[in-house]
């Protein structure tokens, strides 16, 4: 006789775990005041409110005095002496005031039909004198190629302004494997350097010459700095951008004090929200049970098997509770410190004491469903009577953004560039009108500052509005301090307004000459 297999029977326990949200919440709280303090430091230490004995920040004189070498890598090679104005040979040694060279090129140019041919190009660069006597070296890199109607031999030679050679290639038409290039180690910036082409032999024309050349320029300027030795920090998107640049840490450190804990913070209120917003229905259907007979273990028991949205883990937890014979008035009160909502401990605590009380039980279910219905309902008018207002202060921050950006990107850049007097006079003389010296980054840092405030201002007031709630109107104000972030560091800081100087290329002439023909060897 075959044995009767025996169903499993599975229980699921679910203990009382505890909460770990206010843990979570306190530990976001101590990273955020952590990296947000560092976000202040790192602000402060270069936006010169702390006076220095040699004029460069103290971010700077902290971080070069610590780690200075010489080109052998020796620590302190080149002492960077935080009382005194650091010379190039100093700023050389720290590695974020270092000249990196910048790539200037001449490319895309044919020339045609040439018997002998050249034009003139600049080579930029720092004068010794402005670097203590270091020679910089800037290397040259000339790629070309020449082509005939047959086989001729050719020169394309590097003169100086004076027409003396400094460097020079020969070759001939058709070579495979001939590479036509000049490289010079070093090119000394001077204007009116000579770039010409020679056919070599008499008679003979060449019919195609193309070319480009790549010049290392070194301006003097660090190239993570600005030219008031400001951190900007490495660029993204061709240049235009600098993620680092000190100002955004102002934004950075608010940003990290407010947004994260309130943004958590404002998940969890919405999740209760969202039990909330089911909890009356759930009052409402166990009511309904109850009038048709049905035990509450029995109907909560059935309830759990409907849909209740955020509710439905909750309405389970009571129904696996009852089924182990737990007390409903337990039971209900359990759900109601778990949900935690003074909406829901208010109608629980209703609900548990008629229970105690042998009343009527489905009539204060009924009541207490509509009682947190019409709440959910006011709650709901507050937040369509208000969200206009919301919309007006998102309107008018968007509004001061605008005009501040205009303001930073067109009017003072005009005005600057209007006052092009002598700066020892104090400006430029239209009129009986004097036009100061301004200095535009110093306008987009205090107009940066007054949006950021702005941000923290209007964006408290629009949480507080909607909800009375602190972490909602952080929320808001990080989303606003984000806002001003973006446009600022895609339009106002822009290398021109943040002091990042333009290469100024080679600047080939705009017509070529017939040099004169000289012997090359």
């Amino acid at each position: 006789m075959a044995r009767k297999k025996k169903n499993k029977i599975v229980v699921e326990l679910d203990f009382p775990k505890d909460d770990t949200t206010l843990t979570k919440l306190y530990a976001i709280l101590v990273i955020s005041i952590i990296l947000g303090l560092s976000s202040c430091v790192m602000w402060a230490t270069n936006s010169g409110f702390i006076p220095t004995s040699n004029g460069e920040p103290m971010f700077t004189n902290l971080y070069c005095g610590a780690t200075a070498q010489d080109s052998s890598g020796n620590p302190m090679g080149h002492h960077f002496n935080t009382n005194q104005k650091p010379s190039y040979a100093a700023n050389s040694s720290c590695t974020i005031l270092q000249d990196d060279p910048d790539r200037v090129t001449w490319a895309g140019e044919e020339w045609t039909g040439i018997d002998k041919r050249g034009k003139n190009f600049d080579v930029p660069g720092v004068s010794p004198e402005a670097t203590g006597g270091v020679p910089l070296d800037q290397p040259l890199w000339l790629n070309c190629s020449v082509t005939a109607d047959s086989p001729t031999e050719y020169t394309v030679a590097i003169r100086d302004k004076y027409a003396d050679l400094i460097d020079h290639f020969n070759g001939t038409t058709g070579k495979d494997n001939e590479k036509c290039n000049i490289f010079l180690e070093s090119i000394p910036p001077d204007t009116r350097y000579e770039l010409v082409i020679f056919s070599t032999e008499e008679g003979k024309y060449l019919t195609e010459f193309n070319f480009d050349m790549t010049v290392h320029y070194y301006d003097g300027i660090p190239t993570n700095m600005n030219n008031k030795s400001l951190w900007i920090g490495p660029s993204i998107l061709g240049g235009n951008v600098h993620p680092v640049i000190f100002l955004n840490f102002f934004g950075f450190t608010f940003f990290l004090f407010i947004f994260p804990a309130s943004y958590y913070w404002e998940k969890i209120e919405e999740e209760k929200n969202r039990v909330e917003e089911k909890f009356p229905d759930f009052l409402r259907d166990l009511a309904e049970y109850w009038k048709g007979g049905l035990s509450m273990t029995v109907a909560v028991q059935t309830l759990a098997m409907s849909e209740y949205g955020a509710l439905n883990d909750e309405v389970k937890k009571m129904s696996d509770q009852l089924s182990w014979g737990v007390k409903f008035s337990d039971v209900i009160v359990q759900f109601a410190n778990r949900v935690g909502t003074p909406l829901v401990q208010r109608a629980i605590a209703l609900i548990a004491e008629a229970d105690r009380a042998g009343g009527k039980i489905s009539d204060i279910l009924v009541t207490a469903a509509n009682d947190s219905r019409e709440l959910k309902f006011l709650e709901g008018e507050r937040k369509r009577a208000i969200g206009s207002y919301i919309a007006v202060i998102w309107t008018s921050y968007f509004v001061f953004l605008g005009v501040i950006v205009v303001l930073a990107k067109v009017f003072i850049p005009a005005i600057a560039g209007s006052n092009n007097g002598d700066e020892s006079s104090g400006g430029s003389t239209i009129g009986n009108m004097t036009i100061r010296n301004i200095d535009p980054l110093f306008f987009v840092t205090i107009f940066y500052y007054g949006v950021t405030m702005q941000a923290l201002g209007n964006g408290t007031m629009a949480g507080l509005m909607a909800t009375g709630r602190f972490s909602t109107g952080f929320k808001h104000s990080g989303y606003m301090i984000v806002v001003a972030l973006v446009i600022f560091n895609f339009i106002a800081f822009s290398p021109d307004l943040i002091g990042v100087t333009t290469t100024p290329g080679l600047n080939p002439s705009s017509g070529t000459f017939v040099p004169s023909l000289l012997y090359f060897g």
